[in-house]
């Protein structure tokens, strides 16, 4: 572990964040209480955004970039860890105000890291990474919440071609649910329907301003956009439904009404993926081990290397990604 490896960094240059590949020694590292080797991390449009320059995502700098990353212990100052301990770690920020994934070593917090289920290899459960485990923590809000049955009315996800919205069609499939995809790329049809959607939407149509309140279809939702098409699909969601929000491809804002909160009992659940609490990842990686076809995270998922990551950053930032793409750090 003497030799210098290599970490994506973002770093001030005039003011502006710019990504460009480092050789780091573990004296760079910070001082945490676990030295992982890092096996494998992933792209997300927050890792896109972080490296593109596009979004300002790191806070401080420089900054190793990565918002997931898998691994095994090398050394522990924690009696809860030892050497050979297979871990993940999604969020905790990583990436905004801690050092993050894209790196061979990394030096974290413990209570930070999450044992990897006996369902999953290391990069299995970065094919699943933040995306997925995104999707699962939203689709265990719905049903938490009682607003999703078996056999009820239609649930809609949106950006349904992208990471999250992959993991949630095919999870929200295996648990007995009819989903609506809502995607602008008719091409991902296919794709989507082999995951078990059985209904399509164009993301125009939500995508333009609508009435308040809108005939009603959807019995809940898993909405990775935000923006106008939140707020249309709010509008549409029928009586004592509820609709997760847990991203913002679209835009942060949200041109939305009290109506169908109060006239039609419409929760919106938000979903934080960054700081959940253990009992929420938990259940979390459950609703995963439980019920995500591995068939269909080897069909939604790709390993790149990490030299790749510059371009794939650009890629998804601008729509361009299907489903999830691994990063081998190694590579």
């Amino acid at each position: 572990m003497t030799e210098p490896f290599r970490a994506l960094m973002i770093e001030d240059q005039n003011g502006k964040p710019v990504p460009s590949f480092r050789m780091l020694a573990l004296s760079d590292l910070p001082d945490h209480d676990v030295l992982v080797e890092v096996s494998y991390s992933t792209v997300n449009y927050k890792d896109g955004l972080a490296i593109t320059g596009k979004g300002r995502i790191a806070r401080r700098l420089p900054m190793v970039a990565g918002v997931d990353l898998a691994g095994t212990v090398v050394e522990s100052r924690d009696p809860n860890w030892k050497p050979g301990d297979k871990v993940v770690v999604n969020g905790w920020g990583l990436s905004e105000t801690e050092w993050g994934a894209y790196t061979r070593y990394q030096r974290l917090k413990p209570e930070w890291l999450t044992r990897l289920p006996d369902a999953f290899s290391l990069e299995e459960s970065m094919a699943i990474g933040t995306a997925g485990y995104t999707a699962a923590l939203s689709v265990a809000a719905l049903e938490d919440w009682g607003a999703i049955k078996m056999g009820d009315r239609e649930i809609i996800v949106t950006g349904a071609a992208g990471g999250v919205g992959s993991v949630a069609v095919s999870l929200l499939t295996a648990r007995g649910y009819r989903v609506t995809a809502s995607t602008g790329r008719p091409e991902s049809h296919d794709y989507l329907a082999k995951l078990g959607a059985t209904g399509f939407i164009d993301r125009s149509t939500l995508a333009e301003k609508g009435g308040v309140l809108q005939p009603e279809r959807w019995a809940g939702g898993v909405d990775s956009v935000g923006s106008t098409t939140l707020a249309n699909v709010l509008a549409q969601t029928a009586r004592n439904g509820a609709i997760a929000a847990c991203g913002l491809a679209g835009g942060a804002d949200l041109p939305a009404s009290v109506m169908p909160h109060i006239l039609r009992g419409v929760a919106l659940i938000g979903v934080d993926s960054v700081y959940a609490d253990h009992n929420r990842r938990d259940r979390a990686w459950s609703i995963l081990a439980e019920s995500l076809d591995r068939a269909h995270l080897a069909a939604i998922s790709r390993v790149e290397p990490l030299s790749n990551l510059p371009q794939l950053a650009q890629d998804i930032v601008a729509g361009q990604i299907q489903g999830r793409v691994v990063i081998d750090v190694t590579k």
